[in-house]
Protein backbone atom coordinates (compact mmCIF):
# COMPACT_ATOMS: atom_id res chain seq x y z
CA UNK A 1 0.00 0.00 0.00
CA UNK A 2 1.75 3.28 -1.02
CA UNK A 3 1.88 6.53 1.32
CA UNK A 4 -0.39 8.42 -0.27
CA UNK A 5 -3.35 5.97 0.14
CA UNK A 6 -2.57 5.90 3.60
CA UNK A 7 -2.74 9.47 3.90
CA UNK A 8 -6.20 9.34 2.04
CA UNK A 9 -9.32 10.03 4.34
CA UNK A 10 -11.49 8.01 2.04
CA UNK A 11 -10.22 4.79 0.09
CA UNK A 12 -11.84 1.79 -1.40
CA UNK A 13 -10.50 -1.40 -1.52
CA UNK A 14 -11.95 -5.41 -1.78
CA UNK A 15 -13.31 -5.34 1.58
CA UNK A 16 -14.87 -1.68 1.56
CA UNK A 17 -14.55 1.98 2.25
CA UNK A 18 -12.13 2.97 4.42
CA UNK A 19 -12.75 6.52 6.10
CA UNK A 20 -10.71 8.44 8.25
CA UNK A 21 -12.82 11.54 9.26
CA UNK A 22 -9.63 12.84 11.25
CA UNK A 23 -7.78 13.49 7.81
CA UNK A 24 -10.80 15.23 6.88
CA UNK A 25 -11.29 19.10 6.15
CA UNK A 26 -14.53 20.55 7.22
CA UNK A 27 -16.85 21.62 4.42
CA UNK A 28 -14.85 19.34 1.49
CA UNK A 29 -16.09 16.67 -0.30
CA UNK A 30 -14.38 13.48 -0.99
CA UNK A 31 -15.11 10.42 -3.18
CA UNK A 32 -14.20 7.44 -3.86
CA UNK A 33 -15.47 4.56 -7.00
CA UNK A 34 -16.59 0.82 -4.80
CA UNK A 35 -18.65 -1.98 -6.60
CA UNK A 36 -19.76 0.63 -9.52
CA UNK A 37 -20.89 3.68 -6.59
CA UNK A 38 -19.69 6.48 -6.17
CA UNK A 39 -19.11 7.09 -2.15
CA UNK A 40 -19.20 10.68 -1.10
CA UNK A 41 -18.03 11.76 2.07
CA UNK A 42 -17.92 14.94 3.94
CA UNK A 43 -17.53 16.16 7.70
CA UNK A 44 -19.42 19.42 8.51
CA UNK A 45 -18.90 22.27 10.53
CA UNK A 46 -19.58 20.15 13.60
CA UNK A 47 -17.46 17.05 12.94
CA UNK A 48 -20.53 15.13 11.96
CA UNK A 49 -19.56 12.92 9.05
CA UNK A 50 -21.99 12.57 6.53
CA UNK A 51 -22.07 9.82 3.66
CA UNK A 52 -23.91 9.32 0.55
CA UNK A 53 -24.18 6.72 -2.32
CA UNK A 54 -24.34 7.85 -6.08
CA UNK A 55 -25.82 4.79 -8.27
CA UNK A 56 -27.38 6.30 -11.11
CA UNK A 57 -24.89 4.70 -13.68
CA UNK A 58 -24.28 8.32 -16.17
CA UNK A 59 -22.97 9.89 -13.15
CA UNK A 60 -20.90 7.52 -11.98
CA UNK A 61 -19.42 6.72 -15.70
CA UNK A 62 -18.85 10.40 -15.53
CA UNK A 63 -17.54 10.46 -12.27
CA UNK A 64 -15.00 7.85 -13.58
CA UNK A 65 -13.81 9.21 -16.63
CA UNK A 66 -12.91 12.43 -15.46
CA UNK A 67 -10.69 11.73 -12.47
CA UNK A 68 -8.83 14.90 -13.22
CA UNK A 69 -12.14 17.28 -13.09
CA UNK A 70 -13.23 18.83 -9.72
CA UNK A 71 -16.42 16.24 -8.50
CA UNK A 72 -18.25 19.46 -7.04
CA UNK A 73 -18.26 20.99 -11.00
CA UNK A 74 -19.69 17.45 -12.06
CA UNK A 75 -22.60 17.43 -9.57
CA UNK A 76 -23.56 20.37 -10.02
CA UNK A 77 -23.60 20.03 -13.86
CA UNK A 78 -25.56 16.74 -13.22
CA UNK A 79 -27.91 18.11 -10.97
CA UNK A 80 -28.74 21.43 -13.57
CA UNK A 81 -29.22 19.01 -16.11
CA UNK A 82 -31.36 17.07 -14.11
CA UNK A 83 -33.87 19.67 -12.16
CA UNK A 84 -32.55 18.32 -9.37
CA UNK A 85 -30.77 21.95 -7.72
CA UNK A 86 -33.25 22.95 -5.21
CA UNK A 87 -35.00 26.98 -6.12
Amino acid sequence: MSLKIMNEPLVANNDGVNVKPELMEKEKLYHCIFNEKVILAYKDHQDFLNCYEIEEIDLVQKIKSNVDQNIDSILEDYMEKTNLKSK
